[in-house]
């Protein structure tokens, strides 16, 4: 398969050293500040997938491209989500398969299916507060992350109604952790998913990225792990 990567700063480049690995030739790199001249039909490389490691904005303006030259796509970018219904809507008019997610470590989307089933228990414990904090490295844009911000509406689901406190530290070089807490009169229970390096969310969108080759729709990791959709992502 040919994979066409759009964005080459540390997880792409992540990205292009483990493609080999999933069965990817690379087709293409294409860097975010260069991305609207060389998605063009004339200037693209031909690819069966793109994975897609830029910004927020330029995923806005990537995907109609990618709809337009009919090549799936994995997202692997936050902070666009306010502009979902419409990239849907065009992936959807192309007949485009993509994956989007907030996280694409496979640890941390069993992670949320675990958390889940702890909010369905702790929900018929009223005396039982919850909260999730989340911590990434200084440079991370988006707080809460879309992880803790789907883990907040997994619980949610799962019939736990009360409220939940959110919180975001941001500092260093943290690749990702998320605790989800539950707190009652004389004890806590915590469940935590730490990510060790980038490794795991390249790795996931590389998986993502040979999954969605050939299919068609909207899509999370939770699919592409066959944990069914609706899941955080």
């Amino acid at each position: 398969m040919k994979l066409l990567l759009i964005g080459h700063g540390r997880m792409g480049t992540l990205v292009e050293a483990l493609a080999p690995e999933f069965g990817f030739d690379l087709a293409g790199v294409i860097d975010e500040f260069s991305a609207d001249d060389a998605l063009e039909a004339a200037n693209c490389p031909r690819a069966d997938v793109a994975i897609d490691f830029t910004t927020a904005a330029a995923v806005e303006s990537n995907l109609p491209k990618l709809a337009t030259l009919g090549i799936n796509v994995v997202i692997g970018t936050t902070g666009w989500n306010d502009r979902e219904p419409q990239l849907r809507e065009i992936a959807e008019r192309a007949g485009l398969g993509v994956v989007a997610a907030p996280n694409f470590s496979v640890g941390a989307i069993l992670f949320t299916e675990i958390a889940a089933r702890a909010g369905e228990l702790f929900a018929a414990r009223e005396e039982f507060g919850s909260w999730i904090h989340e911590g990434h490295h200084a440079a991370k844009r988006d707080a809460p992350s879309g992880t803790a911000l789907g883990l907040k509406r997994r619980l949610e689901r799962a019939g736990y109604v009360r409220s939940v406190d959110m919180s975001s530290t941001r500092a260093g070089y943290m690749p990702g952790v998320h605790t989800v807490g539950f707190d009652g009169p004389s004890e806590t229970v915590t469940l935590t998913h730490t990510v060790r390096d980038r490794g795991t969310f390249a790795r996931g969108a590389l998986l993502a990225a040979r999954w969605v080759h050939g299919r068609r729709g909207w899509f999370t990791m939770h699919d592409c792990l066959g944990l069914g959709g609706g899941g955080a992502g």
